[in-house]
């Protein structure tokens, strides 16, 4: 009775110092949240909404890389991620267009359609539950659905953000901060995606289950200003004026934002390439003979810390000198690609896995910087949704040819320097024209 007693006050002690213990990161993990005006112009519940997102996402790609992935041969593997990229790009190029221009027609729905990309992977996690253990084709539709409403998300809060930006933080620093959340959300779900998987492989995807449907609801808690589309107007991707517009649509965005828009495309475009290409070259030909889950652990770490790094530098990132920080980035990203060619082995691959990640994190950071300068805030919306679309789709673009080229390190990496050195001479070329500190002229509204 008393070993009963000493037991019962233990786990009475140890329950309250969790729940402390968990209390009090909360509070932390708000006041960072919450901090220089977040808190009050409601971006603060974004960033953790986001990081929700985030979350879940991870949990679903832990479920699905296990059976995709690792569990077949890598000739069987590159198949079924080939087939699921295939069909993964098909109908997201049809969407591409038609994502910008569905947000400009309907703009007082924002806060549905961020519930509604919620919800539909909450559905789909739990359908895929009883797919994954078999892998079937079956599989493919609904990991399907999953990526395209990840980008559709993706679209509608780079859209969300500019609503929510507080008077002390720039557009770049609020950006930079969201990416952060979900950057340390995502390390955290793949922790946690791990143990989950080790009840069982569906056990990930019930767990994306319930983080999704989460976020449908906080999504609803979202400010009312996100919908607000007063005084909006719809911009095009276009450098200069070239024809007469409809009346309260954008002659153009400006050359500066053209430009950097194509940087950071091809830096999209060579994460999305080095992500496939590298995850089956290095189970074929890991790396200095190491194992091959050591070997993807390390490249994979790497990119995240790249990818973080390039955030904290973009909230130090100021509107001078933005066009230069793109070209800048291409340029660290072709020399990082042509050493992985000439010198292939674990340290260039690793360099360049976390060059690319921080590349594209930075210089995205950057092209935000400058459409924050150069574009009226009438429009930025607008153009904020046009160019994530147009991101997205260049990730999917460099997934695409990284799964479909042969498992030959050189060749590989010499393709993606050359694609990079190719981008870098047309923004060298760009900046000459529009100068590396020039505030360019804000375009004209017909």
């Amino acid at each position: 009775m008393r070993t009963r007693g000493v037991w019962a006050r233990g786990a009475s002690a140890a329950g309250a110092r969790t729940g402390r213990v968990v209390h009090g990161t909360g509070r932390r993990i708000r006041r960072a949240t919450s901090a220089e005006g977040a808190g009050e112009s409601g971006l603060a519940k974004l960033i953790e909404l986001h990081a929700l997102n985030s979350f879940g996402d991870m949990l679903i790609t832990v479920a699905l890389a296990s059976t995709i992935f690792f569990s077949v041969p890598t000739g069987e593997a590159r198949g079924r991620v080939a087939l699921y990229l295939v069909i993964t790009m098909a109908p997201f190029a049809l969407l591409a267009p038609v994502i910008g221009p569905l947000l400009d027609r309907l703009p007082n729905g924002r806060r549905s359609a961020v519930a509604m990309a919620m919800l539909a992977r909450a559905v789909l996690a739990w359908v895929m539950t009883g797919l994954v253990p078999g892998g079937g084709l079956a599989l493919y539709p609904a990991a399907l659905g999953v990526l395209v409403a990840s980008k559709a998300y993706g679209v509608v809060r780079s859209v969300v953000v500019p609503r929510l930006l507080p008077a002390q933080l720039s557009l770049v620093k609020a950006n930079s901060r969201v990416t952060l959340a979900g950057l340390v959300a995502t390390l955290v779900a793949g922790g946690v995606g791990g143990l989950l998987h080790l009840i069982g492989p569906g056990w990930p995807l019930r767990g994306a289950f319930a983080v999704f449907v989460i976020g449908t609801l906080m999504a609803f808690h979202l400010p009312p200003q996100v919908d607000s589309a007063k005084g909006e107007q719809r911009a095009e991707l276009h450098a200069e004026p070239s024809e007469p517009r409809p009346k309260g649509v954008l002659r153009a965005v400006g050359p500066s934002v053209i430009m950097a828009l194509r940087g950071v495309a091809g830096l999209r475009w060579l994460v999305g390439f080095l992500v496939m290409f590298l995850a089956f070259l290095i189970r074929k030909n890991p790396p200095n003979g190491l194992p091959e889950t050591v070997a993807l652990g390390i490249v994979a770490a790497a990119a995240g810390l790249g990818n973080a790094l390039g955030s904290v530098l973009g909230s130090w990132l100021r509107t001078r000198g933005s066009e230069l920080t793109v070209t800048v980035m291409l340029l660290l990203a072709t020399l990082a690609a042509s050493a992985a060619a000439l010198w292939y082995g674990v340290v260039t691959v690793t360099v360049v896995a976390a060059t690319a990640g921080m590349a594209a994190s930075l210089a995205k950071l950057a092209l935000d910087a400058l459409i924050q300068r150069d574009v009226p805030e009438a429009v930025r919306t607008s153009a904020f949704a046009r160019s994530e679309t147009a991101l997205q789709l260049s990730w999917v673009v460099g997934g695409v040819v990284g799964i479909s080229l042969p498992l030959n390190a050189v060749l590989g990496l010499w393709l993606a320097a050359g694609v990079t050195a190719a981008m870098l001479l047309w923004t060298f070329r760009s900046l000459l024209r529009v100068g590396p500190h020039r505030s360019a002229a804000r375009p004209r509204v017909a």
